[in-house]
């Protein structure tokens, strides 16, 4: 029953919509809105030209850097060592006693510090402030350099 009544009241709203926008004095051709002005381009004596090309990309991609951090002997080519050694030393930091087996005692441990850590009134519930604590930070990326803009001389 409350579907026929959803659909009434939207069908009651359309037809509204409808009438006011017919009803709005819109002519056909006329803009709904006004252009803004146009504005005086700035011009900067000092600064140079704009290169005929853009910039090309270094050869060091984002790939080629994730390959390189794997590629520990930088022989080129990684080794399936080379590839589980960073899994090998989050298990062995997991792994607390040692025996090369990870229980779900020793996974839950780590969660089990991070709650104690971010709960810092030990109240057993984290507070929204206290959860913030608790987001992986990741290294901030170098921001690129790019060559200064040059302005024509055209102008």
């Amino acid at each position: 029953m409350w579907r026929y009544f959803v659909g009434a009241v939207s069908a009651l709203l359309l037809v509204s919509a409808g009438f006011l926008f017919f009803r709005s004095g819109a002519k056909p051709g006329q803009p709904l809105f006004r252009p803004a002005p146009a504005a005086s381009p700035v011009v900067q004596s000092t600064a140079e030209p704009l290169p005929d090309a853009a910039p090309a990309a270094t050869d060091e991609t984002r790939e080629q850097k994730r390959f390189d951090r794997y590629d520990k002997d930088r022989n080129g080519k990684i080794t399936r060592e080379e590839y589980l050694a960073s899994r090998r030393k989050a298990f062995a930091k997991l792994d607390t006693n040692h025996d090369g087996k990870l229980s779900f005692d020793e996974w839950a441990i780590r969660s089990e510090d991070k709650f104690a850590h971010a709960d810092a009134d030990h109240s057993g519930a984290m507070t929204p402030a206290e959860f913030l604590t608790t987001k992986v930070v990741h290294k901030a990326r170098p921001k690129p350099t790019c060559p200064p803009v040059k302005a024509d001389e055209d102008d």
